[in-house]
């Protein structure tokens, strides 16, 4: 089936990130309004929580809650309770009325009883106050609703009784504005770059240096295999470019990707790099956020690349969504920032100027992530991309994600 399906974060009044929020479109309505669910010949479909199924909610979300819609039909149907969906993250967004009808109010009983969270998904039309805080755990408001700033001020005396998330927040100072509230969860535009506060340092995966480490005691080290563990870990990769540009500040002949910076230093100095970048980040916890982003958004791009038609390209693209943070990173614009390494022109004409040919694909990838789908089925026609590939594309980028974070914590 056709779909989009991502994730977008709920941050704290902090920029903490401390839960995701699902965002679902029906691939075959381009550009328009679609829930996650469609009735085609009487059978109900449920891509998202298909999806879910298979791959469980750790992938989208990691460690932080997860808010996904559920409609009416699949409330009735018993999901997502059928569906043996782990309930200690999960939390049911349904619509704000569903209290009215008691079908379903038995069905989210059934809900709340196996430990499922439930949200309701705008202001319940009622004055029984006691009985929302029966049922709901969040209250979600959307700032785009016309009753937003009414919805807000009836919620707002009640912030004991559950929490409030608010959606489509549009920039910084509307965020900062509604950062007071107590507890509050906040989503929308208003961020592009979406960090921790306090924890902007990228610091290398531990595996990836354990591994190098190992990598580097052997006499003849495979430069193949240590550029795999490289290009896994953008802190490392950053660390290895800076290198480079250090030793060679005046090279005429850009960086294609890691293997190129590999085969360029060759053994003596890749030891010679690795020694010190393994001794500065071998004692570091899990990655942060901002190296979560960096690496989904580098195999989301390589993953990208045969539907781009630049599959002998997919190494640049890995490097080009990896460094796409890399403003962030070294707090520096980022055409300071692109300085600081050296990466393929086209590479630096990507992230600086927002041009050239990998630009659709981070443009993509960007839209994609904030779940802005019209702009990304723009792309997509317009490069004639298919919705199955790029959705194939995203899930597989979070599997392999997850895979990583799992061998980190084998072997920690």
């Amino acid at each position: 089936m056709k779909f989009f399906i991502s994730s977008v974060p709920f941050f704290d009044s902090k920029m903490a990130v401390h839960a995701y929020l699902m965002m679902t479109q029906d691939g075959n309505k381009l550009m328009g309004a679609a829930e996650d669910f469609r009735l085609d010949g009487g059978a109900l479909q449920t891509p998202a929580l298909d999806t879910i199924a298979q791959t469980g909610i750790e992938p989208f979300s990691g460690d932080c809650d997860f808010f996904v819609k559920i409609g009416t039909y699949q409330i009735l149907l018993g999901m997502p309770l059928s569906m043996n969906l782990a309930s200690e993250k999960f939390v049911c967004i349904v619509d704000k009325d569903s209290l009215k009808d008691e079908q379903v109010r038995e069905k989210l009983d059934i809900l709340k009883q196996n430990g499922y969270r439930l949200a309701a998904d705008g202001m319940p039309k009622t004055d029984d106050i006691d009985l929302l805080s029966e049922y709901f755990s969040f209250i979600i408001l959307s700032i785009r609703s016309v009753n937003f700033r009414d919805d807000l001020k009836t919620v707002y005396g009640y912030t004991d009784k559950f929490g409030i998330a608010i959606t489509d927040i549009p920039d910084k100072k509307t965020f900062d504005a509604l950062s007071t509230i107590p507890d509050v969860l906040l989503s929308g535009d208003f961020y592009r770059q979406p960090i921790t506060e306090g924890n902007t340092d990228i610091s290398p995966l531990k595996i990836n240096a354990l591994h190098l480490l190992k990598q580097m005691n052997d006499e003849d080290l495979d430069l193949i295999a240590a550029a795999s563990t490289i290009e896994r870990d953008p802190a490392l990769s950053i660390s290895l470019l800076r290198f480079i540009n250090s030793i060679n500040p005046n090279r005429s002949k850009r960086i294609e990707s890691i293997r190129n910076a590999v085969a360029i230093l060759g053994q003596k100095e890749v030891k010679k790099w690795a020694t010190v970048a393994i001794s500065v980040g071998i004692g570091e916890d899990r990655p942060s956020e901002i190296t979560k982003l960096s690496l989904i958004r580098a195999k989301f791009a390589e993953n990208l690349a045969p539907a781009f038609d630049m599959a002998i390209k997919a190494g640049s693209l890995f490097i080009a969504g990896l460094f796409s943070l890399l403003d962030v990173i070294l707090q520096l614009p980022m055409s300071k920032a692109v300085e600081e390494i050296s990466v393929d022109e086209e590479v630096s004409e990507a992230l600086v100027k927002g041009t050239g040919r990998y630009n659709d694909v981070l443009s993509l990838i960007y839209a994609y992530e904030h779940a802005d789908w019209n702009n990304a089925s723009i792309i997509m026609v317009r490069k004639n991309v298919g919705v199955e590939a790029v959705t194939k594309a995203f899930i597989d980028a979070l599997l392999w994600y997850k895979q990583l974070l799992e061998t980190i914590d084998s072997e920690a």
